[in-house]
């Protein structure tokens, strides 16, 4: 590394100090985008300028700013921009340096537990500041496997939910697909890795389309939806102890129309495609219906 940073004309403490801001840029941007797609869930077609506006105080609070033309950088480059309807949607642009892996459940009929597992990260907003939710959940039953409530959005959270779900699973891990965005923890080297000691296959989103990632999208928005929207926590504990209640009545109690209307608890110790209970939409308004459904 010394010898290449000479041959270019740099220090290794330059290096190091690039590939730190970059990370730190990445999740700073996080941050801004999950706050875009938590309102646009409200209003799918508001303008770039109000979302700004809208979420220039939340921004304020965790010290964070961006202009307006970074932020039209930003969202253009994520395929966020207010398009006309009928133009093609454009293909994600992921900013960090990191390797990404193919969409391997694209085509995948999921008929049991332990085959896939989908992750996400949110934020909750509480008077001390934000925190955000690291989830692992099973997409065959949507049973919530793993969680971590962390203070940052570094990977140390998602890697803690991580390791709550292997200690969770009643079942072999041969054969698991982990599927996630591709966000600079899921493509870190210390969760890359954790998941490939346990042999667990890795599959990423390849577009900014919600479909890609839909499972998780949809159990974000039902413990936002029916439970978080309509708390205020004073306190990050106050916070942490809720979640911990949310995700005991979310798994044992809420029967889901995606699996024959039984609970995530439930659905995990079956096998064999489940019935789902629902009305079937033409591809092009499912994005349309989800966003209602979470809204």
């Amino acid at each position: 590394m010394e010898k290449l940073c000479r041959l270019f004309g740099h220090s290794r403490q330059a290096y190091y100090q690039h590939h730190k801001y970059d990370h730190q840029q990445s999740l700073n941007e996080e941050i801004i985008l999950e706050m875009v797609r938590d309102k646009r869930k409200l209003m799918s077609r508001i303008g770039v300028r109000k979302l700004l506006e809208m979420i220039t105080p939340g921004l304020l609070r965790q010290s964070l700013e961006i202009g307006r033309d970074a932020f039209f950088d930003l969202l253009r480059e994520h395929g966020l921009l207010i398009r006309k309807r009928k133009r093609k949607v454009i293909t994600t642009y992921s900013r960090h340096w990191l390797k990404k892996y193919p969409n391997l459940i694209k085509e995948l009929i999921i008929d049991r537990p332990n085959q896939v597992w989908v992750s996400d990260i949110t934020y909750i907003e509480t008077d001390q500041g934000f925190m955000y939710l690291f989830l692992i959940t099973d997409a065959y039953s949507r049973k919530i496997l793993g969680y971590h409530l962390s203070e940052s959005l570094k990977t140390t959270g998602a890697i803690k939910a991580l390791e709550m779900a292997f200690s969770n699973s009643l079942y072999p891990l041969d054969g698991l697909i982990h599927h996630s965005d591709r966000g600079i923890q899921y493509c870190s080297g210390d969760y890359v890795d954790l998941l490939q000691d346990r042999h667990v296959q890795i599959s990423m989103t390849a577009k900014g389309d919600p479909l890609e990632n839909a499972i998780a999208e949809r159990v974000n928005g039902i413990l936002k939806d029916e439970w978080i929207h309509h708390t205020n926590y004073k306190t990050k504990t106050q916070a942490t102890a809720h979640l911990d209640e949310i995700i005991q009545i979310y798994n044992n109690i809420r029967p889901h129309s995606s699996c024959d209307m039984l609970t995530p608890e439930q659905s995990y110790l079956k096998s064999g495609v489940l019935k789902k209970r629902w009305k079937t939409y033409p591809r092009k308004k499912l994005t349309e219906v989800l966003s209602e459904m979470e809204s």
